[in-house]
């Protein structure tokens, strides 16, 4: 018997194991995936491309970009442009301030909003219609660039401060998502049961429905934080002191102080050879800090997307709810 049972389980341990079944795929299917990935390679080309060729030019030679001779690969690479940037001291502490804005401006708006889309979410809230309709009406209404420069240098003296960069209103667009995922991607029963347990709101809130917001908050953090870093309108307006400038305004004011005048014939007949040398060099050196202006704004978001990209698929909701 034991021989039996070893021939069994030799038998047994030699069988094969059953292939999963597969699904036959036509010719119509191939031909529709070679062409959709053909078309989605040329999707990602045509992003792709104005991005790297802002890389190629910014350290490319300023004649070969003026003359369009730089279109796959840099020629005659230099880093002149990089350095007219970088050598101004302002860039480092508007990197700085710009980090600084972004994070305590996108901390600022998640405090506010998740908490209200939280609470407008909720079928119980008094006058949640009337609270609703007030916040919509200022998506379309509002008092102007007059009545809040008064408020916010006059009423709050917040003038040449770096909280008004940090504080201001409540992106009501991005409250109405946040609201609409809490509706709807986070079950009720999971606040009922916590509730017939004795959990508050606070508790719900903080126990249930925020670790079930992570995407959410990840999706609404990246926006509120590319918001703050391209932001330099307000920073224009209000801050004067230039160790508080943001980058954005520092890189606009570096692209205008190097942006020459236009040259025309009489201004080449007036001129000597060495000074129209001169301002043709400062012409096409301002094009090609445009370049690397844009590269150095964007770099920041471009390495922190991949830490965030994937809250966006990322399914946290998965096995919360049985039956």
């Amino acid at each position: 018997m034991g021989a039996g049972m070893g021939a069994g389980g030799a038998k047994k341990a030699g069988t094969p194991a059953r292939r999963r079944p597969t699904i036959r795929r036509s010719r119509g299917d191939m031909i529709f995936d070679a062409a959709n990935y053909a078309l989605m390679g040329l999707f990602l080309l045509i992003m792709l491309y104005p991005l790297y060729y802002t890389i190629i030019a910014s350290v490319s030679d300023i004649n070969e970009v003026s003359l369009g001779h730089v279109l796959f690969l840099p020629k005659g690479f230099t880093l002149d442009a990089y350095r007219q940037i970088v050598g101004n001291s302002l860039i480092w502490s508007g990197y700085f301030n710009s980090a600084l804005y972004t994070v305590l401006g996108t901390a600022y708006g998640l405090i506010v909003m998740v908490p209200l889309a939280y609470a407008l979410s909720k079928k119980f809230l008094i006058a949640k219609g009337f609270i609703t309709w007030f916040f919509i009406f200022t998506m379309y209404f509002s008092g102007g660039m007059i009545p809040a420069y008064i408020l916010r240098v006059q009423t709050l003296g917040m003038s040449n401060s770096m909280w008004v960069m940090v504080l201001g209103s409540v992106s009501v667009y991005n409250m109405i998502v946040t609201r609409t995922f809490f509706k709807a991607a986070v079950p009720e029963e999971l606040f009922e049961s916590a509730e017939i347990d004795g959990a508050s709101q606070f508790r719900c809130f903080f126990s249930i429905a925020l670790p079930l917001a992570v995407p959410i908050i990840a999706v609404m953090a990246l926006f509120f934080g590319v918001s703050q870093w391209n932001s330099y309108f307000n920073a224009l307006l209000y801050i004067s002191d230039k160790a508080k400038y943001p980058l954005q305004l520092v890189l606009r004011n570096i692209l205008i102080l190097n942006e020459p005048m236009a040259i025309d014939k009489d201004m080449l007949t007036s001129m000597s050879a060495a000074q129209a040398q001169d301002q043709i060099f400062r012409q096409r050196l301002a094009e090609s800090m445009k370049y690397s202006v844009i590269f150095i704004a964007s770099a920041p978001l471009l390495i922190a997307y991949p830490f965030v990209q994937k809250h966006f698929v990322k399914g946290m909701l998965i096995g919360s709810v049985k039956g």
